[in-house]
């Protein structure tokens, strides 16, 4: 197995296990405002927009590192 994915795996467990912890512990109601996104004030459990922002975090940051690289040259026969 490569170290590199190794270490980001191991991130991605210590990121989740933030997640879970932060769930656990923040169970009170909070609110959502933007106005030009959402007509009406979100109101829901802290843990679910912690999920949901991570949620976003996660989908952006695929979507800015995927497909940096384009085909190399062939090797020649």
């Amino acid at each position: 197995m490569n170290a590199k994915l190794l270490l980001k795996t191991i991130f991605m467990i210590g990121i989740l296990l933030l997640l879970v912890i932060m769930g656990m512990n923040n169970r009170q109601t909070v609110e959502l405002s933007l106005p030009p996104i959402l007509p009406k004030v979100q109101k829901m459990a802290a843990a679910f927009m912690y999920f949901a922002f991570f949620g976003v975090g996660v989908l952006t940051g695929t979507v800015l590192t995927a497909g940096g690289k384009r085909g190399g040259k062939s090797k020649a026969e």
